[in-house]
């Protein structure tokens, strides 16, 4: 078969294929179209999911007469000056958007300049370009989409339901809302909640307003600020706590030089950032800015302009990654309120259904008898502080197995006042369960997971250690020996190496046993065997495809794990204040080794609200 060239519709089809392949794309490119000509307020109205209607209406600059004409043309643009593609400072520069839509589409624009005396409307049929004529509408333009993809119907076969394409273009619209607070945008559509953002400025406080607005209460308040210049790359935003997660990496917002964007270099900074702070399979929450020199960043990519390419890409990600730690380290500790308003629920959900309905005690001699204080029994074998991390000088811990069911209180009016504002975790004045410490503020209470908090605690100074080349280390008098399958023996004696690194001394013994010479300080008696096997299991797990970096910190995880203070223990009031008044030393205590809160925070006016004196 000969060579033929193809008819100019036919390519504009197939190019339509890349520029606009959902409703939500060519939203995004008509949107973005209005902010280039300058517009203060974009609205956007939909019609089943995009696919019936779009029509994005701007009070931009508009066009004349012959711009009209000019912007259905493949590759003609007014946003590329000169031939230089590495210092773009538009949303556009292709000049593909619109005639691919015009392709695939009824199209019909109305525009108007602000010393024109009216405006004109041009229309396109599928690719067919009807003759300019005469319109009413105020400075700016209007762009209505008809029928999208109905010239060629087998893209239509591809698109999801109604609901989920408006969805996917209300997404792109808040995205779009973020990037530019400056201007009001709405969008109206069957099926979805109509959105109404008020035009703002373009300081610090209007994005605060923006962010806010576009991701709700919640993110605000469980978000800290960034702000950093360096190396001709400034970097703002609002970074989620780190026990504030998702499910997915869709609350991962990015945005370069005011372009929402997707870039997995950026993203990949964002995840190293929280690392140590956020479980496996969540995802942090994150509006991250960048400013940059446009010819420091290609955003010719790809026709969506989604992706970008950073010239120092690896100057980017550790500034990112240093934004981000600066902040969250600097926010001290703080508790992330979800977790603070799920227990007002469970607290506010009153009796079970299916518990019998209380009675009032019988006129007996029994019921009215003096309670029994609680016997306050102690070990008589006493911790090494030094095995859990609190300071020099901490009385050891003591500790008694008791029921599941007791509380224990602790002489609170004989313990130090640690109430203050600078003591944000407060005084300890109980031990629920052995495993929870109940602590007072001076607004209200706090409830602490001493094992999650320690865990975190001595996890964060086993990595000071290791950064600092000097884990403390002890030599076993007699050297634990561990069996284990040979396969195991030769897996872990292969990383005997990293392990030196991080304080665990091993060589073989025969054939199926390792011998341990050393191990960490930090790490409780008796816990070295369940550590090795632990240790196997991980290095099956990751193979070797996984950077030394997160192994060693996963290693240092898994032994701090098993050097915090277990449930269980009982504390005395003295230690639960020792570990309180660390938790508040040491940047992200708030959340345990495994991303989840260490503390909830109960406020005294939400707890007189449960019973009725608000």
């Amino acid at each position: 078969m000969p060579i033929r060239r193809l008819d100019p519709v036919l390519v504009d089809r197939i190019a339509a294929g890349e520029v606009v392949e959902r409703p939500a794309a060519a939203v995004k490119e008509l949107v973005e179209n209005a902010l280039d000509a300058g517009a203060t307020r974009v609205d956007v109205v939909l019609e089943a999911g995009g696919r019936r209607l779009i029509r994005v209406s701007d009070d931009g600059s508009g066009m004349n007469a012959e711009d009209l004409l000019l912007s259905v043309e493949r590759h003609a643009t007014s946003k590329l000056p000169g031939e230089d593609l590495f210092a773009i400072a538009t949303f556009g520069f292709r000049g593909e958007a619109l005639p691919s839509i015009a392709a695939v589409s009824r199209l019909e624009i109305i525009s108007r300049q602000k010393d024109e005396s009216a405006a004109h409307a041009l229309s396109v049929d599928a690719g067919n370009l009807r003759p300019l004529r005469p319109a009413a509408r105020a400075r700016g333009t209007t762009v209505e989409v008809r029928d999208l993809f109905a010239a060629v119907p087998a893209r239509l076969k591809f698109l999801k339901s109604d609901r989920a394409e408006a969805l996917a273009a209300a997404d792109v619209v808040k995205r779009l809302a973020m990037a530019h607070p400056k201007a009001r945008f709405t969008l109206s559509g069957d099926g979805i909640a109509a959105l109404d953002y008020g035009q703002g400025g373009e300081d610090v406080e209007a994005l605060a307003r923006r962010v806010g607005e576009v991701l709700g209460r919640e993110f605000r308040e469980n978000s800290v600020g960034l702000d950093l210049a360096r190396e001709g790359l400034t970097i703002r935003g609002f970074a989620g706590l780190p026990a504030y997660t998702r499910g997915s990496a869709g609350a991962i917002h990015l945005f370069a030089n005011g372009r929402p964007v997707r870039d997995k270099l950026l993203t990949a900074a964002v995840r190293a950032a929280y690392m140590d702070l956020v479980p496996t399979g969540r995802y942090p929450a994150i509006a991250l800015y960048l400013d940059i020199d446009p010819r420091a960043v290609d955003v010719n990519v790809h026709p969506a302009k989604a992706e970008v390419r950073f010239r120092e890409a690896s100057l980017v990600r550790a500034l990112v990654i240093t934004a981000i730690g600066e902040a969250l380290r600097g926010a001290g500790i703080r508790p992330v309120t979800q977790a603070s308003e799920r227990a007002l629920a469970a607290f506010g959900s009153g009796w079970d259904r299916g518990r019998a309905p209380y009675r009032q005690p019988g006129w007996n001699a029994q019921a009215f008898a003096p309670v029994e204080p609680a016997t306050l029994s102690r070990a008589s074998t006493p911790v090494s502080p030094t095995a859990f991390g609190f300071a020099e000088g901490q009385e050891s811990f003591e500790y008694a197995s008791r029921p599941s069911g007791s509380v224990e209180s602790q002489a609170s009016d004989l313990a130090p006042s640690f109430e203050g504002e600078a003591h944000p975790l407060g005084a300890a004045r109980a031990q629920l369960h052995e495993n929870y410490i109940v602590a007072q503020t001076h607004d209200g209470l706090v409830i602490v997971d001493q094992h999650a908090a320690h865990e975190r605690l001595v996890y964060e100074r086993l990595k000071r250690e290791r950064s600092a080349r000097r884990i403390e280390r002890q030599i076993m008098l007699t050297p634990e020996i561990v069996d284990l399958d040979a396969a195991d023996c030769v897996k872990l004696l292969a990383e005997a190496g990293i392990l030196e690194e991080l304080g665990l001394v091993i060589e073989a013994f025969g054939p199926g046993a390792i011998a341990i010479r050393e191990a960490p300080a930090a790490l409780a008696p008796g816990k070295l065997r369940q550590l090795i096997t632990d240790l196997v299991d991980s290095f099956e797990e990751w193979g070797t495809a996984v950077a030394l970096e997160r192994k060693l910190d996963h290693l240092l995880a898994t032994m701090a794990c098993h050097g915090s203070v277990r449930s269980g223990r009982r504390l005395r009031a003295e230690e639960m204040d020792a570990l309180l008044r660390q938790m508040e030393r040491t940047p992200g205590s708030d959340v345990c080794n495994h991303g989840r809160p260490t503390f909830i925070v109960l406020k005294l006016a939400d707890i007189e609200r449960l019973f009725g004196r608000r």
